[in-house]
């Protein structure tokens, strides 16, 4: 009975063993041995235990691969959009004048983009040799590169994750991504792995390289190897030499560090021979021509930045006012100027520019004062187009004060034609030659006195002479019975805006800029037509989308206005009138001045003036010209200056009208000449018009015109109130 438990006890074991065909049974006597029953061997709990271990591992792995892939996937998934235009850099914004010469730009980072055929196959090879020697191999991201990187790591390597990156992630991170050390989390990890692929399977190896070696920044505010060539060499990237091209390729890794005009280059020498070591394994270069350019200093051909910047700061000085003026343009247009990749084409003749700004700021014209100030505007009055524009002289900063566009300065006498005399012949159809009253006056409804420059009333004359010697007295006259809502009419349609309805000393100034009156006059000059002053002809944004700017001109008055009251003001700028000083042999134009006095309360000295003007024009230019200070009440503009913005005037256009034909204006078939006391006049054909009940007169000869538009203080002027002439 007990050979039988035993027996049974050796089968149970014996089907638990067989179970686990792993594990060998242990042997059991067989009955009748005469040995005896032995003992059983005991199981290799060891190898179940390492078994067991090893199956939770297992477990373990597929189920940490699974939840990394989870995380992956929904990394990947909230990564964000990469497109070309992230991709390849544009290039910073830029404004190029009328000939397509870049003249700012717009971007603290410079930057030209370069297209493959412009970037030397030695650089390529460069590139990828010291940044990701396996880049034609991989798909985006690199495993033995990652691998490396984490063993450096290990080692206490400074390869560290940055190394593990290949060029498109370096790419993608550049495009998309913070390049701060505290941004390089798993989660950016992932996802720039995910991006880099996605750009594999989107771009070839050339594109991506290209794009890549556009993105870099490279120091001193240049991103791109194309404009690091042309910043630090002054030429392109194909007539580099070996070891500039070495030097440039090394640079992105750290361009503070590999900077060569830091005073010790020594690192950027260092970081140019690892990289030409890097080219011989690469098999780029023999070991014969990367000895010879590791010979070589760093410094080889680099550039002196010290006066290439301030050639470019001096070039910026000129074109500053433009500038200002272009850019709050292209804002109203609904473009962010802060963006890269647009290109803005201006109406700007940038010898006509130089020759505004050098004529501000050099010694052609004498300026009582370092602190004198200029403004001024040149336009085509066919067109509108802004061709030259000068903010200011001496300008400590650029982007400051652009004196050509500021609206609180009164326009003094230079307003006149627009405000006066003009709306009169529009609306009342006086002819040049209808009776004015130069006699004693007061605003209407005030006990204020209007004065003339000279103090003197010359009785009755000619709207022509009244004009030519800008007398106070029958401007006033003239708004009274022009009527405050014509003249606000007349000079809006201009494009000179209006704070409330013309009248009272209005008549003799309102706030106006140069930029106004340039378009202001311009649609005299051109027969009537108002075109708005634009500066912008076309913009492209980054997309490649040319966007084209044209004014269209609005009938402002008709060519009987536009022609007579060209006609009056040529005799302005005739010798002995008040703007002699304009005057250019032989060329038909026409202008008016304006000053501007002080108050009596002002506490100035006596003709000193707060505001001196000159606009005039011909069939090709308007040019408008303010001179003045900016704190008029500690500065002022001494009366033997009263002709600096005629002045100015005369230089700018005789240099712009060398090349232009000089060509007179036709009278319209809409006005009548009549000659009166051997000067021609002019009225409207077939118009009715009143002479107020007064005697017809003769004008004067303008050959005895009075020489100067008065010097004006206070109430020598227009009594209580500022003065204008």
């Amino acid at each position: 009975m007990a050979n039988e438990n035993q027996w049974s006890r050796v089968n149970r074991n014996q089907n638990m063993y067989d179970n686990h065909p792993a594990t060998e049974p242990p042997r059991t006597p067989r009955p009748g041995n005469s040995d005896g029953p032995k003992k059983p061997r005991k199981p290799k709990k060891k190898r179940r235990w390492f078994l067991i271990i090893f199956l939770w591992l297992l477990v373990l792995g597929v189920i940490g691969a699974l939840a990394g892939t989870a995380v992956f996937i929904t990394y990947a998934n909230d990564a964000p959009n990469i497109t070309e235009s992230n991709l390849a850099s544009e290039p910073s914004s830029a404004i190029y004048d009328s000939q397509g010469q870049s003249i700012w730009k717009l971007s603290t980072v410079e930057r030209d983009y370069a297209n493959s055929n412009e970037i030397p196959k030695a650089l390529k090879q460069a590139v990828v040799a010291t940044e990701d020697r396996r880049f034609y191999k991989h798909n985006g991201v690199d495993p033995i590169r990652i691998a490396g990187a984490a063993l450096a790591n290990v080692r206490g390597s400074s390869l560290g994750m940055q190394g593990g990156s290949t060029l498109t992630q370096q790419l993608v991170k550049l495009s998309v991504f913070s390049t701060s050390t505290a941004d390089q989390t798993i989660k950016r990890k992932a996802q720039e792995a995910w991006l880099a692929m996605r750009v594999e399977k989107n771009f070839s190896k050339d594109e991506i390289l290209t794009f890549y070696m556009n993105k870099v920044y490279m120091g001193h505010g240049v991103s791109g190897m194309k404009t690091a060539s042309e910043y630090f060499y002054g030429k392109p990237l194909t007539e580099l030499s070996l070891d500039q091209i070495a030097l440039l390729a090394g640079m992105p890794q750290s361009p503070t560090n590999y900077d060569p005009y830091l005073k010790d280059n020594s690192r950027a020498k260092e970081r140019r021979d690892t990289v030409l070591n890097a080219m011989v394994k690469y098999g780029a270069v023999t070991q014969k021509q990367a000895n010879e350019a590791i010979n070589k200093p760093v410094s080889d051909g680099l550039q002196d930045l010290t006066s290439k910047a301030e050639l470019a700061n001096n070039n910026r000085k000129v074109a500053d006012a433009y500038v200002q003026s272009t850019l709050k343009e292209a804002e109203a247009l609904g473009y962010d100027t802060t963006k890269a990749g647009l290109k803005i084409y201006t109406n700007m003749d940038s010898k006509l520019q130089q020759s505004m700004y050098d004529n501000a700021n050099g010694n052609t014209v004498a300026f009582p004062s370092e602190d004198a100030q200029i403004g001024a505007t040149m336009t085509d009055p066919n067109t509108g187009r802004v061709v030259a524009q000068v903010g200011g002289r001496n300008m400590p900063i650029l982007q400051g004060t652009n004196h050509a566009t500021l609206t609180g300065r009164s326009g003094g006498s230079s307003v006149k034609p627009l405000l006066d005399y003009g709306p009169a012949i529009e609306y009342l159809n006086w002819p040049t030659n209808r009776t004015v009253e130069d006699k004693q006056y007061k605003y209407p409804g005030t006990s204020t006195t209007v004065y003339n420059w000279d103090r003197k009333d010359m009785g009755n004359i000619t709207m022509r002479s009244a004009l030519t010697q800008s007398r106070n007295i029958p401007a006033a006259r003239t708004l009274e019975e022009v009527g405050g809502a014509n003249a606000e009419k007349f000079v809006n349609g201009l494009g000179v805006p209006t704070k409330e309805t013309p009248g009272g000393s209005a008549a003799i100034g309102i706030d106006v800029s140069t930029e106004e009156e340039a378009g202001a006059f311009g649609a005299i000059a051109n027969g009537g037509t108002y075109y708005k002053p634009t500066y912008i002809s076309k913009i492209v944004t980054a997309d490649g989308t040319t966007h084209n700017y044209n004014v269209t001109g609005k009938r402002a008055m008709k060519t009987s206005t536009a022609f007579m009251l060209t006609d009056m003001m040529k005799g302005v700028i005739k010798p002995n009138a008040t703007a002699a000083d304009a005057a250019i042999a032989g060329l038909h134009q026409a202008g008016k001045s304006g000053l501007v006095g002080y108050g009596d309360e002002e506490n100035m000295p006596n003709q000193a003036i707060k505001d001196a003007w000159f606009t005039g024009y011909t069939k090709s230019y308007a040019l408008s010209v303010w001179t003045g200070y900016d704190w008029p009440n500690k500065d002022y503009i001494p009366w033997n200056y009263q002709d600096l913005p005629a002045q100015f005037y005369q230089r700018v256009m005789s240099y712009a009208m060398q090349n232009k034909p000089n060509t007179d204006w036709a009278a319209p078939d809409t006005v009548t000449p009549r000659v009166k006391g051997n000067i021609v006049e002019y009225e409207v054909k077939g118009e009715k018009w009143s002479n107020g009940g007064l005697p017809a007169v003769n004008s004067l000869p303008q050959s005895g015109e009075t020489p100067a538009e008065a010097g004006i203080s206070g109430s020598a002027a227009v009594g209580a109130t500022t003065g204008n002439n």
